[in-house]
């Protein structure tokens, strides 16, 4: 049986990482995505209040004015949004990398298949 050469075994090795890479960004990606629906739950529930409202500090509830808490909401979906977005550009990369090297493998795997 043909051994594999240095190069191909680099490759799979990297295929692995990037897979493990690609894993980890697509669970933040949906945590963060989970994190802005509840934020936009949050605004919605916000718009909708009457009265006071009030802000979660720890284990205590302290009382907050509306429009702030409003923007600071808003700020938060925000930046949330920019990491997911970063996030899939990450995985769009990672993803189109993991196509190059399974190629690259496959070639050489096939290349030791045929020449056997």
């Amino acid at each position: 049986m043909a051994e594999i050469s240095k190069e191909t075994e680099q490759h799979v090795i990297e295929f692995q990482q990037l897979q493990g890479q690609l894993q980890m960004v697509i669970m933040q990606r949906s945590q963060l995505k989970g994190q802005a629906d509840e934020v936009e739950g949050a605004l919605e529930t916000l718009k909708k209040a009457q009265g006071k409202v009030y802000r979660s500090t720890g284990l205590v509830l302290v009382e907050a004015a509306k429009d702030e808490l409003t923007k600071e909401l808003g700020e938060k979906k925000d930046t949330i949004l920019v990491r997911v977005q970063v996030l899939a550009k990450q995985e769009e990369k990672l993803r189109s990398r993991l196509v190059e090297l399974k190629a690259k493998i496959d070639a050489a795997t096939k290349g030791m298949k045929g020449g056997s």
